[in-house]
């Protein structure tokens, strides 16, 4: 008899644990509260613009490693591929501007025109990108092998200083006070964000690994749709699970909203953690660790607010990614903002009308603030969101001169925005609690992959509840992970992949 599994959620995790387990032998049911897939994996269209809510690198696109092997299997790959020619920009409000090429040598060009002062500096950050183009490096960071890690630690020792600083404190060791802004900002205008991401990042752009999906991120998700669907696997949209069935301790279905019960072996769960801890499990299967996971959250988080902007301007010479440092700060909804970071998709015709272009501003914000609004005074929200998006304009122009009288669609996301469309805590932001979710991070090996509850048989976590991490690739990863687990507690020898896959 064929052993089933049911899925709570279409997200990334979800669909590849459905994937996966098609491919395994399994009968595979996935319920999607949506009436699409991708979960946070999501893109709209407005008036003939895309706006991609998820997308900002790609990892993966590099034969011969393990995650592009992944999206072979996931149907992901191939696909159009867009390279970009830097890894982000920084402008300043005195016209200096910082791109930083993934080309080496325009990169060290760029840099000596800025500050001639900062020549040993800027060697050393060549340096540390060339180490990480180290073959030895690479085959260790995308493959996850111990005996490659081995191999590449004579390439990462002198680095050891290096990779334990974040981009604040790399920048430190700049001596021109623009350079020392826009370094610290160079991953996602996050200052605390680690210095080893933007140099894996950053090698991964030269080595062809770091590429954009064309399309955006509803054409990527639709990709793995297809793959599941075309090997037998089954979803039902707009079919929000309300509890998790529990029989002798045993996971064993679903009930729906609606009433519905479905039955299944094993029961995975791509949804929000604490929805599912809390709520669809009632807190019954719950120690100190997983207590710990549940805790709220901190108000205040990136990507927090989405302004979507649709410009009739051609913007494909301007930097893919670009962040103004705003001098004097600026307050947006209570908010003061030293830097924003604008996605300009002008590298993707394919995002936007003709001659036109798509814009993206993720802003930092609290949660409390956005939700609080929403549910007192519905017309205040619109308003704040709209006060919001006319700031942000206003930035804009004052380096894209005109784009004020140029914009033709506007469209803000907030995460009260997340929570309606994903049913998530605090919307997009479902992660388990930030001061422990290290110990809870998927590392791309099966030992340390934390995807159960106590006391509770036939059931499993996938997707950021698990990894702790927006990376697509991750939560991808997830759900194959997932399934060799299954399949190993069964006896069975796990299959990646129905044909041969052609790179």
């Amino acid at each position: 008899m064929t052993a089933s599994i049911i899925i709570i959620g279409a997200g990334m995790g979800g669909m590849s644990a459905g994937i996966y387990g098609q491919l395994n032998g399994y009968e595979t049911l996935i319920f999607e509260m949506h009436n699409k897939p991708g979960g946070q994996c999501a893109s709209w269209q407005r008036k003939g613009y895309t706006f991609d809510a998820c997308i900002h690198h790609f990892f993966g696109c590099k034969p011969g490693t393990r995650v592009n092997e992944m999206w072979h299997e996931l149907g992901v790959l191939p696909r159009n591929l867009v390279k970009v020619k830097e890894c982000t920009a920084v402008a300043s409000p005195d016209g200096k501007t910082f791109l930083d090429y993934y080309d080496l040598e325009k990169l060290r060009k760029a840099l000596l025109d800025l500050s001639p002062a900062d020549a040993k500096m800027i060697e050393k950050y060549i340096r540390l990108i060339r180490a990480f183009r180290n073959k030895r490096v690479d085959d260790a960071l995308n493959n996850s092998s111990f005996w490659n890690l081995l191999k590449a630690l004579p390439a990462l020792l002198p680095m050891q200083k290096w990779l334990r600083m974040d981009m604040k404190a790399f920048s430190t060791h700049f001596s021109d006070p623009f350079l020392k802004k826009a370094f610290a900002l160079l991953i996602y205008a996050n200052p605390d964000a680690p210095l080893f991401f933007h140099l894996m990042r950053h090698a991964g752009g030269i080595n062809g690994d770091v590429q954009w999906p064309a399309g955006g991120a509803y054409e990527f998700a639709k990709s793995i749709e297809k793959r599941y669907l075309d090997l037998g696997g089954k979803v039902h949209y707009r079919s929000r699970v309300d509890k998790i069935l529990v029989e002798s301790k045993k996971a064993v279905g679903v009930k729906l909203a609606d009433g519905s019960e479905y039955r299944a072996d094993i029961v995975i769960s791509n949804a929000d953690g604490r929805k599912t801890i809390l709520d669809m499990l009632d807190g019954q299967f719950i120690n100190d660790t997983v207590r710990g996971y549940c805790a709220p959250l901190q108000d205040e988080t990136p990507f927090a607010v989405d302004v979507f902007l649709g410009i009739n301007r051609d913007l494909s010479a301007k930097p893919s990614s670009l962040v103004l440092l705003l001098d004097p700060p600026v307050n947006i909804a209570g908010h003061q903002y030293e830097s924003i970071e604008a996605q300009l998709y002008g590298f993707d015709q394919s995002m936007a009308p003709p001659g036109r272009c798509t814009i993206k501003v993720e802003l930092t914000a609290g949660y409390a603030y956005w939700k609080k609004l929403y549910q007192d005074d519905k017309e205040k929200y619109q308003q704040e969101k709209q006060n919001v998006a006319e700031r942000v304009v206003d930035i804009l122009d004052g380096y894209l001169k005109g784009i004020k009288n140029q914009v033709e669609v506007i469209d803000v996301c907030t995460l009260t925005t997340w929570e309606r469309y994903m049913g998530g805590t605090q919307g997009w932001f479902n992660l388990p609690n930030r001061k422990i979710e290290f110990a809870m991070r998927e590392d791309l090996s099966d030992k340390k992959f934390k995807s159960t509850l106590p006391k509770l048989d036939d059931f499993y976590f996938t997707g950021v509840w698990t990894t702790a991490m927006g990376s697509l690739a991750h939560n991808a990863l997830s759900g194959k992970t997932i399934i060799r687990r299954i399949c190993k507690k069964d006896g069975k020898k796990f299959q990646g992949k129905s044909e041969p896959i052609s790179v």
